[in-house]
């Protein structure tokens, strides 16, 4: 019997578990994708780029969902037993809330453990790869992500960029416009440059790449002025800024988490404990999400849906609050992010002796009284 009834609450609870994760991975994944997507378009991000930054960056929003996902499964699976009074046929046969307790947290322990692989190996990882690819996207020029036939204004320059049409390689071009505005606040100098054909040129001295434009002409120019500088030219030459590709990444959340310990940096220290109390989290949201889940069957199933996000939400903005009070070093390293832990244990302590309490008081009260009903009798 008690194997049977494990093996029932653990598939209800795992199944909405992982529509729960799915929906909101989805959702989030979503978004981010537009995001990039536009970018994509605009021009500020090579469309190549685009998927691989998608697949990397998925562990790092599971760590955050797969947990969320856990509490509100626990919380739908049991609600719905407890509305169809599955539950107090359950309490009839003899299950208490300490064995479904411990029933539930058997398959949460799983979770953890995957929670704990994604959160100290699998997502940095990721990260370093993204943030490769971006140190990628930032030494590419302009014209590596130019969409023909679309004027682009790049971050960071003051330069309108347009061509006709472009080649697969984007090493060739035709109808080029470019239109420059000198840099500074008081300059309104302007200068058009239009040219029949345009390609990229690496020099071999220094590998400093130029866009070499034939058959054009050079406009300089004040907008609204009467004066206009008109040059002719057969080979026109601009030097292409470029920053170099770091081939090591010093972001914390894309180290190793090997080469976070023993650290005294707080940054470092900040990362790992934020990576420690990801998979912490979750037997304390199942000693949370089991109280919370016990349902008046007139109630519905939904009706601790709203307080259960409301409460996992408020957890995790601590947990991002003391990490950024020890990374900015306004909390001290020993007490780090743990008292968030410790808050929300001594929370779900309380939620879950609070029936056991309260029905103990209850009977006691009774027996008071039944001994003075006798008392007096």
């Amino acid at each position: 019997m008690p194997s049977i009834l494990f093996r029932y609450l653990a598939k209800e609870m795992l199944k909405v578990t992982f529509a729960v994760t799915g929906i909101v991975l989805l959702i989030i994944m979503s978004g981010r994708f537009v995001n990039y997507l536009a970018q994509a378009a605009s021009g500020s991000l090579n469309a190549d780029f685009l998927f691989a930054i998608m697949a990397y960056r998925v562990p790092e929003f599971l760590v955050m969902i797969i947990p969320l996902g856990l509490f509100l499964g626990i919380i739908m699976a049991y609600g719905r037993l407890y509305v169809e009074n599955e539950m107090t046929v359950m309490g009839a046969c003899g299950v208490s809330q300490g064995q479904l307790l411990r029933m539930t947290m058997i398959p949460a322990l799983g979770v953890m453990i995957v929670v704990a692989v994604l959160s100290t190996l699998v997502a940095p990882w990721g990260i370093k790869k993204v943030e490769i690819i971006l140190s990628q996207q930032d030494s590419m020029t302009e014209f590596d992500t130019l969409v023909p036939g679309r004027f682009q204004k790049f971050e960071g320059a003051n330069r309108v960029t347009y061509t006709e049409s472009l080649t697969d390689d984007n090493q060739q071009m035709d109808k080029v416009f470019i239109a420059h505005q000198s840099s500074g606040q008081d300059s309104s100098e302007m200068t058009l440059v239009l040219a029949e054909r345009g390609r990229i040129s690496t020099a071999e001295r220094d590998g400093q790449r130029y866009l070499i434009l034939s058959d054009g002409y050079r406009y300089d120019l004040t907008p609204g002025g009467k004066k206009v500088r008109v040059a002719q030219y057969g080979t026109y030459g601009i030097r292409m800024e470029e920053s170099a590709v770091a081939d090591e990444i010093s972001k914390e959340q894309a180290m190793p988490t090997a080469s976070l310990l023993g650290s005294d940096n707080p940054a470092y220290i900040a990362e790992l404990q934020w990576r420690i109390s990801l998979p912490l989290l979750i037997p304390i949201i199942v000693l949370l999400a089991v109280p919370l889940s016990k349902v008046n069957p007139r109630q519905g199933r939904y009706v601790k849906l709203l307080p259960g996000v409301l409460l996992y939400l408020l957890y995790l903005a601590l947990l991002i609050t003391a990490r950024g009070m020890v990374d900015d070093g306004r909390l001290s390293p020993q007490i780090g992010i743990w008292w968030v832990h410790g808050v929300y244990l001594l929370l779900g302590l309380i939620v879950y002796f609070q029936e056991p309490v309260q029905a103990m008081m209850a009977k006691r009260v009774a027996k008071r009284m039944a001994k003075r009903k006798v008392a007096h009798a």
